[in-house]
């Protein structure tokens, strides 16, 4: 059933407000006033895969999986939010943006709206995600670590990402 808002947004918009709305039903908590999502945390490395991380070399099975399938793929999976961002496979994740902007450049976070977009504001969120617990700063630095070390993506089984049960 469509809703009137949605009849009323440009085509590009619809799954993202589809998205959004289901996400904020879904939501049992009440966010901080002037956020829109739930407080920081908690981390999902522990504190010695995180100083592991941030200190040597990133593991994307043991460092980068778990922070993109409990914190991104819940939205961004292929099919909540459809041809906006997908992380579930390391050839959409590295596929350009509508806009033709790089969403991951391996060896540069900077230019890469996957560490961006968190960081920044995103569309009119001001943190990632916007419903459920945010990235911490611990996440994010484990995800800049990881691009700024060619954001090596394993093929096959290795690289497959799951989002947890919901």
């Amino acid at each position: 059933m469509e809703t009137p808002l949605l009849r009323l947004a440009p085509p590009f918009l619809s799954p993202l407000l589809a998205a959004l709305a289901l996400g904020l039903n879904a939501c049992s908590t009440s966010p901080p006033p002037g956020s829109e999502t739930a407080p920081i945390g908690p981390p999902i490395l522990s504190d010695a895969a995180q100083q592991t991380a941030l200190r040597g070399q990133v593991s994307f099975s043991q460092h980068v999986a778990p922070i993109l399938e409990n914190r991104c793929l819940p939205c961004h999976n292929g099919t909540t939010l459809i041809g906006i961002l997908d992380l579930s496979s390391r050839r959409t994740a590295f596929l350009p943006s509508p806009s033709g902007q790089p969403r991951i450049v391996p060896g540069d976070p900077a230019r890469s709206l996957l560490f961006l977009n968190p960081k920044a504001a995103h569309h009119s969120f001001h943190a990632m995600p916007p419903v459920g617990n945010r990235l911490t700063e611990g996440d994010l630095a484990v995800l800049r670590r990881w691009i700024a070390q060619g954001a090596p993506w394993p093929d096959g089984p290795a690289g497959a990402l799951a989002p947890p049960p919901s």
